[in-house]
């Protein structure tokens, strides 16, 4: 509800008494008037029918119809009567005038009777006729006045009186009561209006000015005219709070212009210094990341060597170890490839069975050398879903659960609900608190590694098992208890049923030797260069090796065109792969299948490989990685030469 002003809310105080009190006064007066209209009205009625009753009694008694038909002709003469009827005392009408307004003659007794009809503003009065007695005996003699005959009825008079009158004046009393209530509000609100117009136009000129300043013009000033003490009080208040309200705003706009300068230094100051930090970050990341690459490619084929126990052993430790590592470099590969935005989801229709196989596969002999039980339900449900990137979620979310459970076991199962197979990880393990329960899927937050054991991880799995079920939009839930476990929940679409009749079956691929792949490796590192040139040796290919664009174009001149192309993306002098590869493909028109092995991780290489349509594998390169790859580009090349 809209808050009055304060014009209209004096103009109220002063207006509503007087507007109660006309109202009083004229509905009192209305009342009184009307109800002396009334009574004079039903006595003058009474009169008239008495006076014409008893000039009736001879007609009716003798029999004279026309002298009772004078009577009525008479009585009509008024103004106000609507009718009258005699009638003798069985009933019959003797004399009538005037149109009666009831359809019957109303039933008399012996006494006089009235009725009142508003609808149609009529009094019917009736009125019986007694024949006069007049005592003929001694007018002393009280015995024989006690023995005199009862009158006798000679018939009655019906007398229907018109309201019109009475009801036309009620109405111009009330019009006039009406007239005269306004009069006295606009009467009343005139002074109210002269009276406090001292008062409002200070007061108002006091919001106004208010206002501008709450707007921002703080050169607003009242002029001190009030008459009132306390009103000039005031505009002098208010003034005087404008000159202080804009002498602080200068103060204040001042200290703002300097603080702003102090923080615009200190931002470029952290800008420079997050830039330095990343700048070294990259490089560190980088630098780490070739040896390691070039470690792992030497142990893949230091492995393929034949060696005793002993050796076999030590080759396994320091395998497992790189292996660690490069877990935790491709945990920070992956949140780099969900910021930047370019994984594409590829979905298709397949078992459940078929992912818990793989799962399963993968995580035995961790939860054996734990001493854990690791179980999967069987399933016949089927999904659709992108199947790489739901299985990276479940391997985080059970080598979570594997890493955080002391004793007892995790347990994989599947429910069906209808549009949905519900696909949960339970485990026996430490639990969650509620109040930590959000925190988790937080990057590098590990809510039981406070000591950051690099055996617990860095605390990615549960931020990419978030973010990648965000991007698949599949629902992710949590339900734990402290000290007896937890389950994870994600909600994957099943696939409709006629699909799971149609899923072709692919043709397994053998992961052997590449005999007689010619395969051209570009990289200006001599270390990352050696150990990608033994690992692919080791499985049959004829590699040629270049350190940079020229060498590799002289040797596609000398050596024809290779089957795959492998190139590292940081060249020297400012070179990078994929010019390589575009300038390499357009030297001769060839198209040579090739992907790009680099040890950046920036967001921005990332999408311009994946406009480019080009495959970019990151150091340090796991060997059954690149093998799986380098299958896939051959195998498309069988297939566009059968098709």
């Amino acid at each position: 509800m809209r808050t009055l002003g304060i014009r209209s809310r004096v103009l109220l105080a002063a207006l509503l008494p007087v507007a109660l009190f006309a109202a009083a006064l004229a509905s009192l007066f209305l009342v009184g008037r009307i109800d002396d209209l009334e009574t004079a009205h039903q006595q003058r009625a009474w009169s008239l029918a008495r006076q014409i009753a008893s000039a009736g009694e001879y007609g009716l008694f003798s029999g004279n119809r026309d002298a009772l038909q004078n009577l009525v002709h008479s009585a009509k003469r008024e103004i106000d009567v609507r009718s009258a009827t005699f009638v003798d005392a069985e009933g019959h009408i003797l004399a009538r005038t005037g149109q009666p307004g009831y359809a019957k003659l109303p039933a008399v007794g012996g006494a006089s009777s009235e009725s009142y009809d508003r609808a149609t503003r009529t009094r019917l009065l009736t009125e019986p006729i007694y024949e006069s007695q007049l005592p003929l005996d001694d007018p002393f003699d009280s015995t024989a006045r006690g023995n005199q005959p009862k009158a006798k009825m000679l018939g009655w008079l019906v007398l229907e009186m018109s309201l019109d009158k009475v009801l036309h004046r009620e109405r111009e009393l009330l019009l006039a009561g009406i007239l005269t209530t306004l009069a006295g509000l606009l009467f009343g609100g005139f002074l109210a209006v002269r009276l406090s117009r001292g008062v409002i136009e200070p007061i108002i000129k006091i919001c106004d000015v208010v206002e501008r300043i709450a707007q921002g013009d703080l050169s607003a000033r009242l002029e001190v005219a009030a008459k009132d003490n306390s009103l000039r009080h005031l505009e002098d208040g208010v003034n005087n709070m404008a000159t202080r309200i804009e002498s602080w705003q200068d103060e204040l706009r001042v200290r703002i212009v300097e603080a702003t300068a102090e923080l615009r230094d200190k931002k470029e100051e952290a800008e420079r210094a997050t830039l330095a930090k990343s700048r070294f970050l990259a490089s560190a990341s980088h630098d780490l990341r070739q040896p390691m690459h070039a470690l792992g490619m030497f142990i893949g084929s230091l492995s393929l060597l034949p060696h005793d126990d002993q050796s076999r052993h030590l080759i396994d430790r320091v395998d497992a170890s790189v292996r660690a590592m490069q877990n935790l470099l491709d945990a920070l590969l992956d949140i780099s490839r969900l910021e930047a935005g370019v994984l594409r989801v590829q979905t298709q229709h397949f078992p459940v069975q078929e992912l818990f196989g793989q799962l399963q596969r993968d995580f035995a002999s961790t939860a054996e050398d734990k001493g854990l039980s690791l179980r999967f339900r069987p399933s016949r449900l089927w999904l659709d879903s992108d199947p790489i990137l739901l299985h990276r979620i479940v391997l985080n979310l059970i080598s979570n659960a594997l890493r955080y459970t002391p004793r007892g076991g995790v347990l994989v199962a599947s429910r069906n609900r209808g549009s949905h197979v519900l696909i949960e990880v339970w485990d026996t393990g430490i639990g969650i608190p509620p109040e930590s329960q959000a925190e988790i899927f937080m990057e590098f937050v590990q809510i039981a590694n406070p000591e950051r054991n690099r055996d617990k991880g860095l605390g990615l799995g549960l931020a990419i098992v978030e973010r990648t079920a965000r991007l698949l939009d599949h629902p992710l839930r949590l339900v734990s208890q402290p000290g007896r476990g937890s389950r994870f929940t994600i909600e994957v679409p099943a696939a409709p049923a006629a699909a799971q009749l149609i899923r072709p079956v692919a043709a397994p691929v053998a992961l052997g030797q590449f005999s007689n792949i010619r395969l051209l490796v570009i990289d200006d590192d001599e270390l990352s260069r050696q150990g990608l040139i033994v690992l692919l040796e080791s499985w049959g290919c004829k590699i040629s090796a270049a350190e940079d664009l020229v060498q590799a174009l002289q040797m596609v001149r000398h050596d024809g065109p290779p089957d795959l192309i492998a190139c590292d993306y940081r060249l020297s002098d400012g070179a990078n792969g994929l010019d390589a590869i575009k300038e390499l493909r357009g030297s001769k028109n060839l198209d040579v299948p090739a992907f790009l092995i680099s040890a950046d991780t920036d967001a921005e290489l990332i999408r311009s490989a994946d406009a480019a349509g080009i495959t970019l594998l990151h150091k340090p390169l796991r060997p059954a990685r690149l093998r799986a790859l380098m299958h896939q580009l051959l195998q498309r090349i069988e297939d566009d030469a059968v098709a």
